[in-house]
């Protein structure tokens, strides 16, 4: 397989023209030649100046703006709709409060370059976490004209990405995991794009937050993509208000239409949250020698112990 030389930045936005801005800046400062990535703004009905924020970048990136009706919460329909557009052989997707290292998007290429077939990168994401306690820190840390020191300031400071607690156990490369998709959380991913096409692109019947991005880390990890974590591929998560019940409410409604609609024993367990979560539904599946999802659709015997990539 060649190596990918080009990605697709998909951006989904709604009513967060400042935080954009500053997303945008960041790819501005990309390291990595302007003809090897494009950036795909996709606005899922805002009410604020974001048009004009990314009209403003028309000279600075190759940058493309979609927009659709607000019609309630249709991320996975905004990312599809950059993924449809995407000319690169990698997209990679973020969020519109995350600023990228000027090394994010060559880190993101080099990441796919050192594997064998395709993969699902995983991106480090500094200052995230599920609350806002520590907002100030974060902000205090964050020079928007020289994010190289200011992800040196987090790391030196402990604000590292809370999944930290998943890669001290597992390891960055955890791609032998029977489920490396529970955190393939779309604020720092990438795939390659013919991949994403391949496997049907997001759910866009999961309209409401969360769970939308590891649906499609599942189909991934089904289709053979070899997980990992790049820390080189490094971000910064700046702090926007959240609410982490609501998110949590949420999430369990799409966690149940996606544990119903593969219906199998790993993904039965996206029901128990949070008592089982994604930093230790691995050990569950272990622990129970579950039957991996592809040798469940098959009527095979053997659990997951047993089990070879893309399972």
């Amino acid at each position: 397989m060649n190596r990918p030389e080009t990605c697709s930045v998909v951006i989904p936005t709604y009513n967060r023209a400042g935080l954009l801005r500053h997303t945008l800046d960041s790819l501005v400062a990309q390291r990595l030649d302007r003809s090897r990535f494009e950036v795909l703004v996709v606005d899922d009905g805002s009410s604020d100046d974001t048009a004009a924020v990314v009209a403003s970048f028309h000279d600075r990136l190759r940058l493309s703006y979609f927009f659709q009706e607000d019609l309630g919460f249709r991320v996975s329909k905004a990312r599809n709709v950059g993924i449809a557009h995407a000319t690169g052989d990698l997209c990679v997707f973020v969020d519109s409060s995350v600023l990228l290292h000027p090394d994010c998007l060559s880190a993101h290429l080099a990441a796919h370059a050192g594997v064998d077939g395709p993969a699902a990168v995983v991106g480090y994401v500094y200052g995230f976490s599920l609350d806002d306690g520590s907002t100030d820190e974060i902000i205090a840390a964050v020079d928007f004209q020289n994010l190289d020191a200011s992800v040196d300031r987090l790391h030196q400071a402990g604000l590292l990405d809370f999944r930290e607690t998943f890669y001290g156990k597992y390891g960055d490369a955890f791609g032998d995991l029977p489920a490396p998709w529970v955190i393939y959380w779309t604020c720092n991913v990438s795939a390659r794009t013919q991949q994403i096409r391949d496997v049907g692109g997001f759910d866009e019947q999961l309209q409401s937050w969360g769970g939308e991005d590891i649906d499609l880390g599942y189909r991934l990890h089904r289709d053979g993509a070899r997980f990992l974590m790049s820390r080189q591929a490094r971000t910064i998560h700046y702090p926007h208000p959240k609410s982490q019940g609501g998110n949590m409410k949420s999430s369990y409604l799409n966690y149940r239409t996606i544990a119903e609609k593969y219906d199998t024993p790993i993904t039965q367990l996206l029901l128990p949250l949070p008592t089982i979560n994604p930093f230790n539904m691995n050990d569950v599946i272990r622990l129970l020698d579950l039957p991996s999802c592809a040798a469940f659709k098959a009527g095979q015997p053997g659990g997951v112990l047993g089990m070879t990539q893309g399972q």
